[in-house]
């Protein structure tokens, strides 16, 4: 564990950091904490609590839990643990609620796609249609009383890709509060879970990066007690005969999206925004937003090529330059405007 302290020694609660690489990505813990002992605990507890969901979850690892019930659970129910069957229960109530823009079981078409990725090379049309086949939500059954997962085909591949990273989010920040820490913050890639607000603050301050140029923020969040993510081609891509495919796939077609987007969403939970990021990224801005503004707690802001935003509170607006960068606070849903701090 890497270890950053921070604050004044004469701080009665000092911010410290630590950060782990787990789930392809680097997870970054942020504290407040009244003594360096007390937030290495807290901290070394959600790693630990996060290293057991990648176990969980991975679809990269032969032996997790979500590959053997890829392997068994097409012949039979398989009954699985209370993490997997809640990250489960999670995505196929986004799967229900996006039309399928989410779906837990678009891994045969992931598959395919990270392989083109690799060989620089489009997927076979034929194989990319099979794989199709066996991508729908309604294929996968759960039953709450048995906590059983059913496949209805053999060939089927779950794919946590989409939710999991924000469900470990969610998971850490229980621990930290768990150890009497409040004011939290743990960032996962592209999702960022916070609890109370540092103090002396309004809330996290949290910047979203443009399409333009994704290390420079356009918009500012201030974030207490809800969780935000960013889904897109930003990173995650692959220039293939000149056309840029984004790693998300759409799961109704089985094809890359094309058309550089990023989708940024604020939620009550990490699990919620996540999931609801890349649905997003999948409907495009007008379904998209119009079923999040029917949400209570959600809020979201597509960013289109030109970084020309689009907002789930109906503006449409250029990005403004660096001495106006807007600053929007989120303890709900609205995107409220504050003056820049």
């Amino acid at each position: 564990m890497c270890w950053l302290p921070g604050g004044k020694a004469e701080d009665a609660w000092q911010r410290f950091e630590a950060q782990q690489l787990h789930m392809g990505t680097l997870f970054r813990i942020v504290v407040y904490a009244p003594d360096q002992e007390h937030a290495l605990t807290a901290c070394r507890a959600a790693f630990v609590r996060i290293a057991h969901l990648d176990n969980i979850m991975s679809d990269y690892k032969e032996d997790s839990e979500l590959m053997r019930v890829c392997r068994e659970a097409a012949d039979k129910p398989v009954k699985v643990s209370p993490d997997l069957f809640r990250v489960l229960q999670a995505s196929q109530e986004v799967a229900r609620q996006s039309d399928g823009a989410f779906d837990a079981t678009v891994g045969p078409v992931v598959r395919l796609w990270r392989r083109a990725r690799r060989q620089q090379q489009l997927p076979d049309t034929k194989r990319l249609e099979a794989a199709r086949q066996l991508v729908g939500f309604e294929k996968l059954r759960l039953d709450p009383q048995q906590q059983t997962v059913q496949l209805a085909l053999p060939g089927m591949l779950l794919d946590l890709g989409g939710i999991g990273k924000g469900y470990a989010a969610d998971a850490a920040l229980e621990v930290l509060e768990r150890h009497g820490l409040k004011q939290v913050m743990v960032v996962a890639g592209g999702d960022v879970r916070v609890g109370e607000a540092p103090p002396g603050a309004i809330g996290w301050k949290i910047g979203i990066a443009g399409l333009q140029d994704g290390t420079r923020p356009t918009e500012y969040l201030l974030l207490r007690q809800v969780a935000v993510s960013t889904s897109g081609d930003l990173e995650q891509f692959v220039e293939i005969a000149g056309r840029r495919y984004s790693h998300i796939v759409d799961p109704h077609t089985g094809q890359a999206l094309v058309g550089r987007r990023s989708a940024t969403v604020v939620a009550p939970t990490g699990t919620q925004s996540d999931a609801w990021a890349n649905a997003l990224c999948v409907l495009g801005p007008e379904k998209g937003l119009a079923l999040l503004e029917k949400r209570a707690g959600f809020a979201a802001r597509f960013l289109l090529a030109d970084d020309t935003a689009k907002s789930s509170a109906g503006e449409t607006k250029s990005p403004t330059g660096e001495d106006t960068v807007p600053v929007r606070v989120f303890t709900t849903s609205s995107w409220a405007k504050l003056p820049r701090p």
